[in-house]
């Protein structure tokens, strides 16, 4: 399979390394598609939810997935807008209990084998910067250039609670640590695609960087490896 007709970034680390952000911007400057695929596996969390199903429980979201239109679109300033059966849930997606059941879908076989020609359909399509926990690994193997972003547990919890207080929604910073690590567990241990960093990806830690100092750490990588500007 050719994915190599448009240039292609994959970003993968664990939750809250400041992937989706940071991916965004840098789609922004490089006038690349930014896919933020941990949106789509929030959709199928949220049809799980939504039907009454566990995400975690295996055979029920598998039977739950012909049912599924999962859509994709970009409003005028770049920014991702996901449809589950024709409705907008863009914010539905980044609620708690859907961030949760995120990672329990994820981790179903059946999901990500549904989700992967989805992915893999618009990098040949575009060119895009992907992040996720296994596009340098699994979606886009061949991708021109492969970041593993990180940062420490706490740091990334710090940003998370910080991120669901502006959202306005209630956290305890000790709880948010607690499913930081619990979803590190979860998704470095799954037998389906787990969070690894592939053997030719450029670690990033950002855990002491700010915003800025973090763009232009990326944007330093991507263009090194694509030998100056990305998109010439």
């Amino acid at each position: 399979m050719d994915l190599k007709k448009h240039r292609s970034i994959a970003i993968d680390g664990p939750s809250g390394a400041g992937k989706s952000t940071l991916a965004k911007r840098l789609a922004k400057e490089l006038g690349y598609h930014y896919v933020d695929t941990g949106a789509i596996y929030r959709t199928v969390a949220l049809a799980a939810l939504r039907a009454g199903i566990d995400p975690a429980d295996e055979s029920r979201v598998a039977a739950l997935l012909p049912d599924i239109r999962i859509g994709m679109d970009y409003d005028g300033d770049g920014l991702q807008h996901m449809y589950l059966n024709g409705e907008d849930v863009t914010g539905a997606i980044r609620e708690n209990r859907v961030s949760a059941g995120a990672s329990k879908a994820a981790a179903i076989p059946a999901v990500r084998a549904f989700l992967l020609d989805t992915q893999r359909e618009l990098a040949r399509k575009h060119d895009v910067i992907m992040d996720g926990r296994d596009i340098g690994t699994v979606v886009l193997p061949n991708a021109d250039v492969k970041i593993f972003l990180t940062a420490t547990p706490e740091a990334r919890a710090e940003r998370r609670w910080r991120e669901l207080l502006e959202r306005g929604q209630s956290a305890d910073k000790a709880r948010v640590l607690q499913e930081v690590m619990e979803r590190d567990a979860r998704d470095t241990n799954r037998a389906s695609a787990p969070l690894r960093q592939a053997e030719d990806a450029v670690p990033a830690d950002t855990t002491k960087l700010d915003f800025e100092g973090s763009y232009r750490l990326l944007l330093r990588i991507i263009r090194e490896r694509m030998g100056g500007t990305p998109n010439e």
